[in-house]
């Protein structure tokens, strides 16, 4: 399916500059575009290529000035990045098969209800009482307990397990191999050396619009329940522990790791293998950076926090050069003995 440039332009909201009569039919990376391509630059380290690129039509920043001549067409937007990714939310919607129906086998309990439209994959399980709502897609294998309510316009992507009794919002999307309700982490030492497991009797509870990972694990809670809240965001291979709450349109990356009742905010920035300590709080809009140790309670908002314990950011940096330049200290110090 062909488009023109300009009506490219006028989805998007921006402002053409150059031939607004050139036809697009892909997207493509700006690195890689070929003509009849449109691509987006948003990252300044791929500045260079909007001079070399051979795409028809580049979406760029409302106020980017070229310092020599573009050889496609300039869309003009506010958020290029933004602009791009709702490009391929439509050019998705135009060229994904949209599945519908009951494949077989497949086995839903007499009391599973599902709503118009529902795709229920081969090898797909529904227990007992289970609600699924309308235009959702069960992928195969995918395994819901008793009692598991499912909202609207959800995807459950091949593999997906989840428990009894868990929830799922509306507009959710969960990849491959998740895992949603499994048992949390609780076991009570004993005299004798040895473990007695602590039932796990709560649930999980995932609000609208929540986007999670590949092989990411969510534990019920031991009592009430875990909470992922509306929008947020979670990367592949992430754990999540019993009781945790995790805020609105917050996001982790992948490998971070979040401790029993641990309360984390709204809008804040998990990096990969951050490890979050349990019982504790975070503030909203909280940055956490990669490979970073949280063993206490963050109170205020809108902070940065690196290392392992957690500094704040001009602290790590200031730390982080001390440290490259220990080798150095050291020798220095081993002549000053000497002299000495």
């Amino acid at each position: 399916m062909e488009i023109s440039v300009e009506q490219v332009a006028s989805l998007l909201g921006g402002k053409v500059e150059g031939d607004g009569t050139a036809r697009v039919n892909r997207l493509e990376k700006i690195e890689e575009a070929t003509p009849g391509s449109i691509a987006f630059l948003a990252n300044p380290k791929y500045l260079p290529y909007i001079y070399s690129t051979s795409a028809s039509a580049v979406i760029v920043k409302s106020d980017f000035a070229p310092e020599k001549p573009v050889k496609g067409a300039l869309i003009r937007v506010d958020d290029p990045y933004s602009a791009f990714a709702r490009l391929l939310e439509e050019y998705e919607k135009m060229t994904a098969k949209v599945k519908t129906g009951i494949e077989q086998p497949s086995f839903q309990h007499k009391s599973a209800s599902y709503g118009e439209q529902v795709y229920l994959g081969a090898f797909s399980y529904l227990g007992e009482n289970v609600k699924v709502g309308k235009n959702t897609k069960i992928y195969p294998q995918v395994y819901l307990g008793d009692h598991v309510e499912v909202g609207d316009n959800t995807i459950l992507y091949p593999g997906v397990k989840v428990y009894a009794n868990c929830k799922i919002g509306s507009n959710c999307v969960l990849h491959s191999g998740v895992v949603v309700g499994s048992d949390g982490f609780g076991f009570a030492p004993q005299a004798d050396g040895t473990y007695k497991s602590i039932p796990q009797t709560g649930n999980v509870i995932i609000e609208d619009n929540v986007d999670i990972g590949a092989n990411t694990t969510i534990d019920c809670a031991t009592m009430g329940s875990t909470v992922i809240r509306k929008g947020a965001k979670i990367d592949n291979l992430v754990q999540i522990a019993h009781n945790v709450e995790v805020g609105k349109n917050t996001a982790i990356a992948s490998q971070a790791g979040l401790s029993g009742s641990a309360k984390i905010g709204e809008n804040c920035q998990i990096g990969g293998q951050a490890g979050i300590t349990g019982h504790l709080s975070i503030a909203n809009k909280t940055i956490i950076g990669p490979q970073a140790g949280v063993p206490k309670t963050i109170s205020q908002e809108g902070k940065v926090w690196f290392g392992s314990p957690i500094m704040e950011h001009k602290d790590f940096l200031r730390a982080s050069v001390i440290l490259r330049n220990l080798p150095n200290l050291i020798e220095r110090v081993k002549e000053l003995e000497k002299k000495l």
